[in-house]
């Protein structure tokens, strides 16, 4: 494990000297050398996530999918999404909106008497351990974006946004990172909040970041893969979050559009199953938005269509 992070830190010390570095001076960005290192370490990530999904998602999909493509063109506008989150393109957009405003809001805290704490503290010797602060962290931030999750599902303002990730009817590893960048700023917003309260450590927040979106990827995949009746209820399946997107049944209850659902867990099914939102069939539907299939409201083909659809989805 430390030899990886060697090898990781000094490839991000080669991407940050010989590529950011001189572009941040020339562009007059040199009091930011610290954020362009740490997006150099995003940056590095990304093109190790991308080359997973390449060399092993890639392969599984062709060799047993749930459906065949036959819209590449929707697929070329999810793989867009993933290059602009992957490679950084839409954290720097958010440091440069809204971190600032985070970071206020922290400091101000910090000027009450907030002090710094650190969750895995609560159990002595757990942030001595590497591997289990990881997980502890992994399982803090599982529950939170399962509560996210239903909440896009659930008020009717959020669900405007969040409509177009679901909106993909072809579903493949490239569609986790099809999102309306409102919707991103309010997840992201949040996550980064409970990231400072909570006190994790930097790389490990990283870490947390670079698993659950490489996870959710594979979740996402054009996959005809199972876990098992004792896998399923273990870890989040490619057939699991499928039912999720599945048009009617994955953001439905009780016949009203969009308000529920099924599925909502990220890596872990314990919640859905805890909360009574879990859905263990062993079926592979259409997926997409009932107003889509059943009455073909416009959902936008390209990158902007779609970011400008969903605001006027929101304003209406």
């Amino acid at each position: 494990m430390e030899t990886l992070v060697n090898y990781f830190e000094q490839a991000q010390a080669w991407i940050f000297e010989t590529l950011v570095q001189p572009f941040m001076f020339f562009a007059g960005l040199g009091g930011f050398l610290e954020d362009g290192y740490s997006a150099s370490g995003w940056f590095l990530v990304g093109l190790c996530q991308l080359a997973v999904m390449l060399l092993v998602f890639g392969p599984l999909q062709r060799w047993k999918p749930v459906e065949p493509i036959i819209d590449k063109a929707a697929i070329r506008t999810d793989i867009v999404y993933t290059l602009m989150h992957r490679l950084g393109l839409v954290r720097l957009a958010l440091f440069f909106s809204l971190e600032p405003l985070i970071d206020s809001v922290i400091g101000q805290l910090r000027v009450a008497g907030l002090s710094t704490f650190h969750f895995d503290d609560l159990w002595p010797g757990v942030s001595d351990q590497a591997w289990v602060s990881l997980l502890v962290y992994l399982l803090v931030f599982d529950f939170v974006n399962y509560w996210i999750h239903r909440g896009q599902h659930q008020w009717n303002w959020w669900w405007k946004l969040h409509a177009l990730h679901h909106s993909q009817r072809q579903m493949t590893m490239w569609s986790d990172n099809r999102n309306h960048l409102l919707d991103d700023v309010i997840r992201d917003g949040i996550i980064a909040v409970v990231a400072l309260l909570i006190g994790i450590p930097p790389a490990q927040f990283v870490a947390v970041v670079a698993f659950v979106q490489l996870s959710e990827s594979f979740q996402h995949a054009n996959l005809r893969v199972w876990f098992g009746v004792w896998g399923e209820r273990l870890w989040v399946s490619p057939r699991f979050h499928r039912l999720h997107h599945s048009v009617g049944i994955g953001h439905e209850s009780n016949g009203r559009q969009t308000l529920g659902g099924h599925n909502f867990g990220v890596l872990l099914p314990w919640w859905d199953m805890l909360f009574g939102t879990a859905n263990f069939e062993v079926r592979y539907d259409p997926t997409g938005v009932r107003d889509q299939v059943e009455q073909g409201v416009d959902y936008g083909r390209g990158f902007w269509a779609q970011q400008w659809l969903g605001l006027r989805r929101l304003w209406h």
